[in-house]
């Protein structure tokens, strides 16, 4: 019952982790985007609208570069960004512009959130490129943010696009399953309130190409539910599993949006609060 909700989303939010676009964990895997390309490209001729929120930046870079570690400091890490950000984008324009579309870069921080008419801004770019039938790729701009104003992982920022685009799902990508609610042999199907009990079966990750881990991704489950949008945490892995998630496949973990949805100014006060924290 609860998956039939998710067939009728018509505007979509999906966030991709570093994790899932890289291959062996840093540069780029060209054949799963081009694979997530057809997928987001079947939703939208079906009459989806699709924003792509996409990490990986850095990773590219990293792999550019032949490094095999994360550097720790942060002009090396901007560096990384500037190299890596452009080959992204390169790369998903290449596979979607196959298909007859194309992609649009916007690149955020911290203030374009916190500051209402960047915000403003924002909102009517995307709509209008929506309106379009072009795809949106965004990304935290790594390269001019600085420790104060970083949101520190792509997976709180998709869920205040999901709100700003105010999407009906939100879908983030991720290398596991789902939520494991025990030692990574089952994943929730469902969520209907995020309890403490939820928060503690999450964690943190240590990996190279990555920032965010469970922890973030309930974070951003908990903005994206309060303001009515249905959240799923699937494995980017999974063959077509863009299309198994629309189809309401029992699929990785749904985060169910709450009734009572907090919307306007009152959300937006409550959402970047949350990410300031």
């Amino acid at each position: 019952m609860e998956r039939k909700k998710i067939k009728k989303a018509k505007r979509i939010v999906v966030k991709v982790g570093a994790s899932v676009l890289t291959a062996k964990g840093l540069k780029l895997d060209e054949r799963w985007i081009k694979n997530f390309a057809e997928q987001v490209v079947v939703l939208v001729k079906q009459g989806n609208q699709v924003v792509i929120v996409s990490s990986g930046a850095i990773a590219a870079g990293m792999g550019l570069l032949g490094m095999k570690k994360r550097p720790n400091s942060l002009p090396e890490q901007q560096a990384c960004a500037a190299l890596g950000q452009g080959y992204l984008m390169k790369t998903y324009e290449e596979f979607f512009k196959k298909k007859g579309f194309h992609t649009a870069q916007i690149l955020l921080t911290w203030e374009d959130i916190r500051e209402k008419r960047r915000y403003l801004n924002a909102e009517n770019t995307l709509h209008t490129l929506l309106k379009k039938k072009i795809v949106p790729v965004i990304n935290e701009n790594d390269t001019v943010s600085v420790d104060e104003i970083k949101f520190g992982d792509n997976d709180k920022l998709s869920a205040l696009v999901a709100s700003l685009v105010s999407a009906d799902l939100l879908i983030m990508l991720t290398d596991v399953g789902g939520l494991y609610i025990d030692h990574k042999k089952t994943v929730a199907s469902v969520v209907k309130e995020i309890s403490s009990s939820i928060e503690n079966l999450a964690c943190g990750t240590d990996k190279e190409c990555s920032r965010g881990g469970m922890k973030t991704k309930i974070d951003a489950a908990k903005i994206a539910v309060k303001s009515g949008i249905d959240c799923v945490i699937a494995n980017g892995r999974e063959k077509d599993i863009l299309l198994k998630i629309l189809r309401g496949d029992k699929i990785g973990t749904l985060f169910q949006a709450h009734e009572n949805k907090i919307t306007g100014k009152d959300f937006y006060e409550e959402a970047i609060n949350r990410v300031a924290l």
